[in-house]
C-alpha cells in the first residue's frame, strides 16, 4: 500500500478564550493532537491511525508519484517524481497572492484575519487566513505563539498588507519545515515576541501547546515505525529505540509501506544537534 496523504488531526473551531486586561483575550490551545496517514491499495483508500500512543510498524519501500484521489478512489501514477509528478502537482494560487488576484475572478470576499506567529526560538511570521479558520490554521502550521492583530473585509486587502509587512527585515511570510524542526524542544524568545506585539494592538493572543513534552530536539528522519508521541503541524513525532524522531509527513507521501521494519541503526537524539 502506498501513502497518498496525511491528516494532522487539527480540530476546527476556535479555542476557548478568556480576558486578559488591556492586551485582549488569550486563547489557550493545549493537548496532544491526533492524526494519521491515508494509504491506497488497488484503488481503495484507507486511513492508518497515528494518534498519540499508537504503534506504527512499517518499513518504507519504493517511492513514486502518489497520483490523485478522486471521489474517494485512488488513481495511481507510475511516474518516478515524488511526492507528485508535474501532472499531479497542484499549487494553491492564493498562497502566491500579494493583493493582486491571480485568478480570473476574485473569490476571497469573506472576512480575513491577519496574524503574527512565533516559531521557537526566534522566527517571527506574518500571515492571513479566513477569520473562522484562524485557530485551526495556527495549529496546522505548528506555531508556538500567535496573535490575531487585524481583521479585513476580504483576502485581497489582507494579502496587500501582509506583503508590505513581510517586506521588512523582522517578519517572514513562510517558514519551512526544517526551520520549524530546529525549534522543537526549545523555548520562544519571549523578549522578541513581546517587542513585536508592542507594535500592534492584539485582538486575541494564542499560547499553543501540542502535548509533546520534548526536553530536546528530536532527530529529523523519514520513517514510519515507532510509538506516536504526537503531531506539531504536519510533523509526526515518534519514539523509537530510546530516541525521539521528527518526521515531515509530506516526506512519507508516495512511499510504499512494507511489513518489514528495517533494523538499520538510526541516529540517536542524544547530543545529535550540539549546543
Amino acid at each position: 500500500m502506498q501513502v497518498v496523504g496525511y491528516e494532522t488531526g487539527v480540530a476546527s473551531g476556535s479555542p476557548e478564550s478568556e480576558s486578559d486586561g488591556d492586551a485582549g483575550p488569550i486563547a489557550e490551545a493545549s493537548g496532544p493532537i491526533g492524526g494519521g496517514l491515508y494509504v491506497a491499495s488497488g484503488g481503495t483508500v484507507d486511513f492508518v491511525d497515528a494518534s498519540p500512543g499508537t504503534e506504527l510498524a512499517f518499513g518504507l519501500g519504493e517511492r513514486r508519484c502518489a497520483g490523485t484521489v478522486h471521489e474517494g478512489d485512488h488513481v495511481a501514477c507510475d511516474a518516478a517524481d515524488a511526492p507528485y509528478c508535474d501532472d499531479h502537482s497542484h499549487v494553491w494560487v492564493c498562497a502566491r497572492c500579494t493583493g493582486t488576484c491571480l485568478k480570473d475572478e476574485m473569490d476571497c470576499g469573506e472576512t480575513h484575519a491577519m496574524y503574527l506567529a512565533a516559531f521557537a526560538p526566534d522566527v517571527l511570521k506574518v500571515g492571513v487566513t479566513r477569520e473562522w479558520r484562524l485557530g485551526t490554521r495556527l495549529r496546522e502550521q505548528g506555531a508556538d505563539r500567535a496573535a490575531h492583530v487585524r481583521t479585513f473585509p476580504n483576502g485581497r486587502i489582507a494579502r496587500e498588507v501582509e506583503a508590505e509587512l513581510a517586506a521588512g527585515d523582522d517578519l517572514v511570510d513562510r517558514v519551512r519545515v526544517p526551520t520549524k524542526l530546529d525549534g522543537f524542544g526549545r523555548a520562544v524568545d519571549e523578549a522578541a515576541w513581546a517587542a513585536l506585539l508592542d507594535r500592534f494592538d492584539p485582538i486575541e493572543r494564542f499560547d499553543l501547546d501540542y502535548g509533546l513534552d520534548l526536553d530536546d530536539r528530536p532527530v529529523a528522519e523519514t520513517m514510519a515505525a515507532g510509538t506516536v508521541r504526537g503531531w506539531k503541524g504536519r510533523v509526526l513525532v515518534l519514539d523509537r529505540g530510546g530516541s525521539t524522531y521528527a518526521v515531515d509527513a509530506r516526506d512519507l507521501v508516495g512511499y510504499e509501506l512494507t511489513d518489514a521494519v528495517p533494523e538499520r541503526e538510526l541516529q540517536s537524539s542524544l547530543g545529535a544537534f550540539g549546543g
